[in-house]
């Protein structure tokens, strides 16, 4: 099995979210250049969340699931790169291999969380939660202002990134095996954060 070059962060990727990298490291200056040499279009790296430890430097404890990304965009700043990667597949840390020159991994996919139009009130009141509570949690006297994809496991998703939770509760969301189970853990987590928001 191919070995994936893996970007452990300080957060959690979830499918069908951007997120953009300022890549300074030396070792990831490596990997983002061995992707954009690549011939075929659409190369991914692996994202997997920090535990305990820092993104710098290495020697950090990492997460077991995670989310490969797609390399939609880079540019080139001073002494760093400014990327962009989109969120596709969930998988499973098999194994981590030699770090020499970065991070790799070899990886199992998950399977992705199928939709059922019976599930489309929870994710009606997901998203009238998460909309709520991330206006409040921003002084707004408007529902957040939060695109949704049409297609509605890109739009779970989606309401779980935008979901004003920490990292950890956030890879709890990410581990979901359902897609009622996602949309559930949304709403729960989300009211919890808004009564450790109110408290404070």
């Amino acid at each position: 099995m191919a070995a994936s070059p893996m970007f452990p962060l300080g957060s959690v990727l979830f499918p069908y979210t951007p997120i953009p990298l300022r890549v300074f490291e030396p070792r990831y200056l490596t990997m983002v250049g061995r992707l954009l040499d690549e011939d075929e279009p659409g190369f991914e790296f692996g994202v997997v969340l920090i535990e305990r430890g820092s993104e710098a430097g290495g020697g950090d404890q990492r997460a077991s699931v995670g989310t490969m990304a797609r390399l939609v965009n880079a540019a080139l700043g001073a002494d760093d790169l400014i990327i962009v990667g989109v969120g596709t597949r969930r998988f499973t840390v098999d194994r981590w291999v030699d770090e020499d020159p970065y991070p790799r991994a070899e990886l199992s996919m998950l399977p992705e969380l199928e939709w059922s139009d019976a599930l489309a009130p929870l994710r009606a009141e997901a998203e009238a939660v998460v909309r709520r509570v991330v206006a409040r949690v921003a002084e707004s006297s408007s529902d957040a202002d939060i695109e949704l994809s049409e297609d509605p496991v890109a739009a779970a998703w989606q309401l779980a990134a935008s979901a004003p939770l920490g990292e950890y509760d956030r890879y709890t969301l990410l581990r979901s095996t359902s897609m009622g189970g996602l949309l559930r853990q949304v709403v729960d987590l989300t009211l919890e954060a808004e009564e450790l928001w109110s408290a404070g």
